[in-house]
């Protein structure tokens, strides 16, 4: 199953992309043996629209445009599910059991997404009540893929 990261914006230098890097080096080799084939970030080039509602459109074709078919679509949103993390290492574990090509996490943009999208998702993902910037929502979730793949492999990284 391919793990995909699909966000609007990109991580400039410095030490957001430096720790995004590292936890998509850990969640990739802790991922392999549970058969997630790759870890990609696919980073959407925020629209450049003078309105809101153009720039959510735009991108969310954009988005639409890089989900695979068949992809189970979970869009992190502040007024989605808190799951917790053995809950979400359930949940990709019985997407690969269900033999679902592709997980596609979408990171949306300063405007968010349009309704469209919303309507194609599987999950809407929280990681709290809380509005995150792009950098720290995508780390959080590589951090969240890391950890939920530590929890299926039985290492110790999760303690309850």
């Amino acid at each position: 199953m391919r793990v995909l990261i699909t966000a609007v914006g990109r991580l400039k230098q410095g030490a957001e992309r430096d720790l995004a890097a590292s936890y998509r080096k850990r969640a990739e080799a802790t991922g392999r043996p549970l058969g997630w084939r790759d870890l990609e970030v696919i980073e959407i080039r925020e629209s450049r629209a003078q309105n809101a509602e153009r720039r959510r459109v735009e991108e969310s074709i954009a988005i639409a445009n890089v989900i695979p078919e068949r992809a189970v679509t979970v869009i992190l949103d502040e007024q989605g599910d808190s799951l917790t993390s053995p809950a979400l290492a359930t949940l990709l574990r019985k997407w690969r059991t269900d033999d679902r090509p592709a997980v596609c996490f979408v990171i949306g943009g300063a405007d968010g997404l349009a309704p469209s999208l919303y309507k194609r998702a599987n999950l809407k993902l929280a990681f709290g009540a809380a509005t995150w910037p792009h950098q720290l929502a995508r780390i959080m979730l590589l951090e969240q893929l890391y950890r939920a793949g530590t929890i299926l492999a039985g290492h110790p990284y999760h303690r309850p």
